[in-house]
């Protein structure tokens, strides 16, 4: 399935961010992040249609050198959102 749009995907410890260009989003679950995704999309004006493929890929950057070792646990994710 190819993506409408790419984000990257972080956790801060307390919510789950995903972002790319002009589209920031952010929850403290997966539900609640994939609704400010769809939010952010209209905002911005991305991709018209009522369904729009979202990627986020995890950016393992933001782990901790010595916490790379758990990153297993961390995933990347397609979605789809009603936008």
């Amino acid at each position: 399935m190819k993506a409408d749009v790419e984000l990257v995907l972080a956790h801060d410890g307390e919510r789950w961010i995903a972002r790319g260009g002009p589209i920031r989003a952010s929850g403290r679950t997966l539900g609640e992040l994939d609704a400010s995704v769809a939010e952010a999309l209209r905002a911005a004006g991305g991709p018209v249609g009522p369904r729009v493929t979202v990627f986020m890929g995890f950016d393992f950057d933001t782990l901790p050198r010595w916490m790379r070792q758990y990153a297993a646990h961390y995933f990347n994710r397609t979605v789809t959102v009603e936008v």
